[in-house]
C-alpha cells in the first residue's frame, strides 16, 4: 500500500506538468492551475481511474482521500506565503482599505446567496430547498480560496495596486467566513429542532480566530528568533519548513476548556507565522524566495490532486443544477459588486474598483471545510449543501484561475510574459 501512495503523488505531479505543456502545444493560454485542475480530473475516479489500471490513476475518492496530507501540508504554505505580504510598510498604506473591502465583500455575497436560495426556496418548496440549507449555503458562499489566487500571482510575477489589495484580503476571507459561517450554521441547527447556543455561534469561532493568531504570532517571533543561530540560508530555509509543518500539527489541537472547546484554523495559523515571520526577520526576503521554489511540486500536486476530488455526480440532478446556478450567479454578483462599491468607498483607483471583484471569485477549501462541517445537520439538508458546495467549486476552480489572470492583465499587473518564457528567452541569450 504505501509503494501506491508514492506512485499516486508522482503520477499526480507528472500527470499535471505534462498538461501545462500540452496546453501549451494547443494554443491554450490557461493558467497552470487549471492545467492541473483539469490533469487531476483526468487521472481521478471519472477519468483514467475507470480503468482500475494500477498507476493510471486514482480509482475511487478513497484512493484521493490517502494523500490528503499533501493538501494539508500545500495549504499551510500557501498560507504561510499568504501571511507575508503582510509587511507592516504595506499595511500601513492598504491595511485600513483591505479591513473594509475583505468584510463587506463576503457580507454582501453572502446576504445575496442567501436572499436568492430563500427566495428559491419558496418558488420549490421546503422538500426541494429547505431553509437550513439555503442559509447555511449563504455562509459558504463568503469563502474565497486563497491557493488559486497565489498561483497565477506567482506564475506571471503581478504587481501593482490591485495585487498588493488582493493578497490581504483574500486572506482576510477565512477570518470572515468563519464568523459568518458559524452564526449561520447555529442558526441553521437551531431550525431543525436545535437550541441557540451562544458558545457555538460567538464564543467558540472568536476564540478560535483569537487562538489562531496568537499561536501563530508566538511561533513566528520563535522562528525569527531560531533564524539567528544559522549562517546557511540553506539551513534557515529547513528551520522554515520544519516551523511551518510544525505549525500545521499545532493547527489540529482541540482543547476543551469547561463547556468550550478551543480550536485553531490551519490557515490563520500559518498566515500568521509568515506574517510575524517576515516582519522579525531579517533573512525573510531571501528564505521565501527560496520557500516559493521549494513548494512549487507540492502546490502543483495540491491542485491536481483537489482536481481529482471533484465530483461529476454533481451534474446528474436537476435540482442540484438549478440550485447550483442560482448559488452560482448570486455569490458572482455579491463577490464583485461588494468589492467594486467598498474599493469605490475606500477611494481605490478606478482599476482595482474595476476589476478586484472578478479576482475573488475562485473558491475551494476554506469552502470544502466548512461543506463538511455542515454534514452535522444531516438528512437532505446535509446532501443537498455537499452537492451544491461541490457544484461550485467544480465551476468556480476550472474558471476562476482563468478570470483572475484575465483582470490582473486588464488591470495592467501581469507582465507580458509569463516568468517561465522569461527564463527561455534569457536561456536562448546565454547559448548565443
Amino acid at each position: 500500500m504505501e509503494m501506491n501512495y508514492f506512485l499516486w503523488i508522482a503520477v499526480a505531479l507528472f500527470a499535471g506538468l505534462m498538461f501545462t505543456r500540452v496546453f501549451k502545444k494547443l494554443g491554450f493560454n490557461f493558467p497552470d492551475v487549471t492545467a492541473f485542475l483539469i490533469a487531476g480530473l483526468l487521472i481521478g475516479p471519472y477519468g483514467l481511474g475507470r480503468l482500475n489500471i494500477p498507476g493510471l490513476g486514482f480509482h475511487s475518492y478513497e484512493d484521493v482521500q490517502s494523500v490528503s496530507l499533501i493538501n494539508n501540508a500545500a495549504l499551510g504554505f500557501i498560507a504561510f506565503s499568504i501571511g507575508s505580504e503582510f509587511r507592516l510598510s504595506e499595511l500601513r498604506r492598504t491595511g485600513k482599505q483591505a479591513t473594509f473591502i475583505g468584510i463587506l465583500q463576503a457580507l454582501n455575497a453572502s446576504l445575496l446567496v442567501d436572499a436568492c436560495l430563500i427566495g428559491l426556496h419558496f418558488i420549490l418548496g421546503p422538500e426541494v430547498l429547505p431553509l437550513p440549507a439555503a442559509i447555511t449555503l449563504g455562509a459558504i458562499a463568503a469563502a474565497t480560496a486563497p491557493a488559486a489566487t497565489l498561483m497565477v500571482v506567482r506564475q506571471y510575477k503581478a504587481d501593482g495596486p490591485l495585487t498588493r489589495l488582493l493578497l490581504p484580503i483574500v486572506a482576510l476571507d477565512d477570518a470572515v467566513g468563519l464568523v459568518i459561517f458559524s452564526v449561520s450554521f447555529g442558526i441553521a441547527q437551531a431550525m431543525l429542532g436545535g437550541i441557540l447556543n451562544v458558545n457555538s455561534i460567538v464564543v467558540e469561532p472568536l476564540l478560535e480566530i483569537v487562538c489562531s493568531l496568537v499561536l501563530g504570532a508566538a511561533l513566528g517571533w520563535v522562528l525569527a528568533k531560531l533564524e539567528k543561530l544559522f549562517y546557511s540560508n540553506s539551513n534557515r530555509l529547513s528551520l522554515t519548513i520544519s516551523f511551518v509543518l510544525l505549525t500545521i500539527a499545532l493547527s489540529f489541537l482541540k482543547i476543551p476548556v469547561g463547556s468550550i472547546t478551543i480550536s485553531f484554523s490551519s490557515l490563520l495559523v500559518c498566515m500568521m507565522l509568515g506574517t510575524v515571520f517576515v516582519n522579525l526577520s531579517e533573512f525573510s526576503e531571501d528564505i521565501m524566495k527560496r520557500a516559493e521554489r521549494w513548494t512549487a511540486p507540492l502546490n502543483a500536486c495540491f491542485f491536481v490532486i483537489s482536481g481529482a476530488e471533484l465530483e461529476l455526480s454533481v451534474f446528474g440532478s436537476i435540482q442540484y443544477v438549478l440550485i447550483g446556478l442560482v448559488y452560482l450567479l448570486a455569490r458572482s454578483l455579491g463577490k464583485y459588486l461588494g468589492a467594486r462599491e467598498s474599493a469605490r468607498i475606500s477611494g481605490c483607483d478606478h482599476n482595482v474598483v474595476k476589476y478586484l471583484g472578478i479576482t475573488l471569485l475562485p473558491q475551494a477549501g476554506v469552502a470544502l471545510g466548512m461543506c463538511v462541517a455542515a454534514q452535522a445537520l444531516g438528512g437532505d439538508e446535509a446532501s443537498l449543501i455537499r452537492n451544491v458546495t461541490l457544484f461550485g467549486v467544480f465551476i468556480y476552480e476550472l474558471v476562476g484561475p482563468l478570470l483572475t489572470r484575465n483582470a490582473l492583465m486588464k488591470a495592467g499587473e501581469i507582465q507580458e510574459k509569463p516568468l517561465e518564457k522569461q527564463s527561455h528567452a534569457r536561456f536562448q541569450q546565454t547559448k548565443k
